[in-house]
């Protein structure tokens, strides 16, 4: 699925949107994707700037995306929103430094009705960059 596509399932446009493409789904069950965080990215000016990391909230929030990919296809939810709910067993395992391809794992673990849980993990190659669960709203 093309960055394009994505765009026809999730309302997030850039700087916001942080997936490129998705490259397996399993609809309401499981999505991967991938982000690349080229160095010009706009937080690293930032975060810090002299020695650029990916901030763990953005790492999470790509986590999201990902799964609200994998929900926001099913038909029941087409044209709905999916929001972060909560984050619970977050952690960071490595750092995501500029100009790395991020892929994010999620699988739904746990739905009723609007509402589920997602378990995610993020690599970088074959490194866990973070791993932690979702919790999700579609409305």
């Amino acid at each position: 699925m093309t960055q394009e596509q994505i765009k026809e399932i999730i309302p997030h446009r850039d700087p916001f949107l942080f997936l490129d493409e998705i490259t397996e789904l399993i609809p309401g069950k499981k999505a991967v994707g991938l982000k690349t965080f080229p160095r010009n990215f706009f937080v690293f000016d930032g975060h810090f700037p002299e020695n650029p990391v990916l901030p763990g909230v953005i790492i999470s929030e790509a986590m999201a995306q990902a799964g609200a990919v994998c929900m926001l296809c099913l038909p029941q939810f087409k044209g709905k929103i999916g929001f972060l709910g909560g984050l619970d067993k977050v952690r960071f395992k490595r750092m995501v430094l500029p100009g790395e391809t991020l892929r994010m794992e999620v699988e739904i673990v746990k739905t009723r009705g609007p509402m589920g849980v997602g378990k995610a993990r993020a690599y970088v190659g074959e490194e866990l960059a973070c791993r932690g669960e979702i919790t999700f709203a579609i409305k």
